[in-house]
């Protein structure tokens, strides 16, 4: 008898979207389920591999570069087979932020081995900048059209008209993927381990037809959004100062759109746990959380457009310096953006 094929199940979405967060909630409330993850960043430095919860079941990283262009079918095929062959019940695919989910999908189409099995593609929004990030970059209209699951996040950040809009909106360019309206990235991992299908407010899902799979003319400009960013990495085994850091964030450089890692900070009573940070469109959040593999060290990414790439550099290499003790209110700059704690 031939074993029942491990669904693979794409999550995608524009750069701050919540995909890593969404990812995290999946796997600290999986359930008994077991999924496989990959994860691809763009960058030198993946940045996202290392703020994934380490409970994954099995956990393969695709580091320099979008999955999309620098990952062929054959070599895919074989990451999914490993994992696949440990026994999970999903793997999940999380996309960089400015990957092409067409093309992905394609190449887990392609990537032929009987233990797995295209699971759906899930297009995570921004419900507060998604509209911004439409009138910005078109091609995401039609990341958006070709999703089989469309995950609103961050809706306690809008007002209910805004949100209707939003809502009216995505419908408008899938008008039968199931929509969900989620807050914090908290998504009941069914979802991604029974499938995409038949959940949700429409009655059936869309799934890809081979004329869109087919097509590598994009139905929006500007396709491939890589094409138009920059990112400018930081990886460090030193301490930051907190106050330089939650300035950095809180007034990031021109043309950055987002910028996210993990911070040491070396002072008593927080050398224990790792800072999260996260920024993009004004809003910053910050967590804490066990250090990877127990090794403190400073790994931070910036993200944007027309990036002054050397002035970029410059502004986060200033954030590594020791933090003064005698600055009492200096932590008080990275906590007061604080969502998590212990």
């Amino acid at each position: 008898m031939t074993a029942r094929a491990v669904p693979v199940v794409v999550l995608a979405g524009f750069l701050g979207a919540g995909k890593t967060t969404v990812l995290n909630h999946l796997l600290r409330h999986a359930d008994g389920r077991r999924f496989g993850v990959l994860v691809n960043d763009f960058g030198a430095v993946n940045i996202d591999a290392l703020l994934v919860s380490g409970q994954s079941a099995g956990r393969l990283d695709l580091a320099n570069g979008c999955i999309c262009c620098t990952t062929d079918a054959e070599g895919l095929g074989e990451a999914l087979a490993a994992l696949a062959a440990s026994g999970v019940d999903a793997i999940v695919i999380e996309a960089s932020g400015i990957a092409e989910p067409k093309a992905l999908v394609r190449l887990v189409l392609a990537a032929r081995d009987e233990r797995v099995a295209y699971g759906g593609l899930v297009y995570l929004v921004d419900a507060a900048h998604m509209e911004q990030t439409l009138a910005e970059h078109p091609a995401v209209a039609g990341h958006v059209a070709v999703a089989d699951l469309v995950v609103c996040n961050k809706t306690d950040l809008v007002s209910a008209d805004h949100l209707a809009r939003v809502r009216g909106a995505l419908v408008g360019l899938n008008p039968t993927a199931p929509i969900v309206s989620v807050v914090g990235g908290v998504i009941d991992p069914g979802f991604f381990a029974e499938g995409v299908g038949g959940v949700g407010e429409h009655e059936q899902p869309r799934q890809l037809s081979i004329g869109e799979l087919l097509d590598d003319e994009p139905d929006y400009p500007h396709g491939h959004l890589h094409e138009a960013f920059e990112s400018v990495s930081l990886d460090a085994a030193g301490p930051v100062d907190p106050r330089r850091l939650a300035a950095f964030l809180e007034r990031p450089p021109a043309g950055a759109y987002r910028c996210k890692g993990l911070a040491f900070v070396d002072l008593p009573g927080h050398r224990e746990r790792a800072y999260e940070v996260h920024a993009v469109g004004g809003f910053v959040r910050v967590g804490r959380r066990p250090w990877p593999d127990g090794v403190r060290a400073t790994s931070l990414v910036t993200i944007g457009a027309g990036l002054d790439v050397d002035a970029t550099r410059a502004a986060m290499a200033d954030v590594l310096v020791p933090a003064d003790p005698a600055d009492e209110n200096g932590i008080l700059h990275l906590t007061r953006h604080l969502v998590t704690g212990d």
